[in-house]
């Protein structure tokens, strides 16, 4: 149902009873329910008739013009992001945590292979990127404490954890924003 019509009906106005009111013809408003957004002159004077706001009666893109819209939006410099290409390159890094090399070699060439040169792989590559170097230094830091088998144990669970924790945030980020969550100030690529 169109945006119109439901207030219309709220209203309780027919068709014929809203054309008298606002000056626009019935035809035109018949139109407008059937789909067509009121645009300019029409716009104002329906949401003044109605006291409503104009935006209540623009309708909103449907559910698959919203995912193509998403999927595919340009950026300032004329790429184009596809979100579901751009968590893919998220998710696949995750089997390879504990190969710290595979998960930006992996990444990297899906970046290539689907043509997602765009700021935000290449902010998700550096977090990566970062993340595989921070690490090791992190892993030996927490040898040379020699806190025991147990702790260094614990240290690679939570490194490995922290990297998993990383990239699943950053995918709920992309899904309900079209952002990440954990993202630096420079690339590394």
């Amino acid at each position: 149902m169109s945006k119109l019509k439901s207030i219309r009906e709220l209203k309780n106005l027919t068709q014929e009873e809203l054309s008298d009111k606002s000056g626009i013809s019935a035809r035109t408003i018949q139109r407008i329910e059937s789909g067509r957004d009121p645009k300019g002159y029409t716009l104002r004077v329906l949401a003044k008739v109605l006291e409503v706001q104009e935006s209540e009666l623009v309708t909103q893109q449907t559910k698959a013009e919203n995912i193509i819209v998403e999927e595919n939006e340009p950026l300032k410099e004329g790429i184009s992001i596809n979100y579901s290409y751009l968590k893919l390159i998220n998710l696949s890094t995750i089997p390879f945590t504990v190969i710290p090399l595979l998960n930006i070699l992996v990444p990297l060439i899906l970046m290539l292979v689907l043509k997602q040169k765009n700021a935000l792989t290449k902010q998700l590559i550096s977090v990566q990127i970062l993340w595989t170097i921070v690490a090791p230094i992190l892993f030996m830091l927490g040898i040379f404490l020699k806190l025991g088998n147990k702790f260094t144990l614990l240290l690679i669970i939570l490194i490995v954890f922290s990297n998993v924790f990383i990239i699943l945030r950053n995918a709920i980020e992309i899904d309900r924003n079209k952002t990440l969550y954990y993202k630096l100030d420079f690339n590394l690529i």
